[in-house]
């Protein structure tokens, strides 16, 4: 047996890096892995055998230090939230979406805004507002065009020696801002579907691509998730300003809904928090909650 990861899962094969010599085994999973419910994931460390490189098995999956469901990945260091600026419009309560679950994982995550050079003057100063918004919040923002190369340098230092997750809406440009960093990559992009008003589904699988001194997902875009595995109880922790505030609440159990004496809805009257983070909040606390009842 060997130690290697997965780099590339696609039609029920997994193309395994051995850990030494770099070569990569196509092998498929053990056959009791379904029976016991494990699905290999891309990014996993595994144990594996293989007689050549194209009839192997992955034996073993290695403890995991995080797993992501959408996209289905482990033992990822960061994620690039990428939305765009426009063409489909800049959404904040998906983005929150996204930066719950990325919270959820202890994955860190960096926000970029693509294509700002497609937006009107009037619409850019809102954008940029809502950058602001969430690097006073803590997060990494970076607001770049594919095209004119804008913040394309911000984002490069990003990789050194790390495992990064490009993850977002369909049509935002993941894509083009990798091949716009590192031309040789030449992935697959598409333009924007206008009766749909979103982007047609480049990615079609997970892979772990060599980028520098570290490594790249790009992942098939989604317009949804859901909160399975997320409790309401603990929607909270994921927001790093409510987090930051719930402390001051009069009652510990706090669920920043109606409780008295609660200082994250006194922050959210101060403009303290903004408005519409406090509504996603809301939003989601009550998703999970239906979401609990139905199943």
């Amino acid at each position: 047996m060997a130690d290697g990861r997965i780099i590339k899962a696609l039609s029920g094969f997994y193309y395994v890096q051995d850990e030494e010599n770099k070569e990569i085994y196509q092998c498929r999973g053990r056959g009791n892995f379904r029976k016991r419910k494990i699905t290999p994931l891309v990014g996993d460390f595994v144990r594996y055998e293989a007689e050549n490189k194209t009839d192997g098995y992955v034996l073993e999956i290695k403890e995991r230090e995080n797993e992501l469901v959408r996209p289905p990945i482990a033992n990822v260091d960061q994620a690039f939230l990428v939305f765009s600026a426009t063409q489909p419009t800049f959404n904040t309560q998906l983005l929150d979406k996204f930066l719950v679950h990325i919270e959820a994982s202890d994955i860190q995550p960096i926000i970029c805004i693509s294509k700002i050079d497609l937006v009107a003057e009037s619409e850019e100063s809102e954008i940029m507002a809502y950058a602001d918004d969430y690097r006073e919040i803590g997060y990494d923002v970076i607001v770049s065009s594919a095209q004119s190369l804008s913040g394309v340098s911000e984002i490069e230092p990003y990789f050194q020696e790390k495992v990064t997750v490009f993850a977002g809406q369909s049509g935002v440009g993941k894509s083009s801002l990798l091949n716009a960093i590192n031309p040789d990559l030449e992935l697959d992009t598409s333009d924007i579907s206008t009766h749909l008003g979103r982007g047609k589904h480049t990615t079609r699988h997970v892979e772990l691509i060599s980028f520098g001194s570290g490594l790249v997902a790009d992942t098939p875009g989604f317009s949804s998730l859901d909160f399975r595995g997320i409790e309401a109880d603990d929607l909270w922790l994921y927001f790093p300003e409510i987090r930051m505030k719930s402390s001051e609440c009069k009652f510990r159990a706090c669920t920043h809904q109606s409780e008295p004496g609660c200082a994250v809805k006194v922050a959210v009257e101060k403009e303290e928090i903004q408005a519409y983070r406090y509504d996603h909040y809301s939003s989601f606390f009550q998703e999970i909650k239906d979401q609990k009842r139905r199943y």
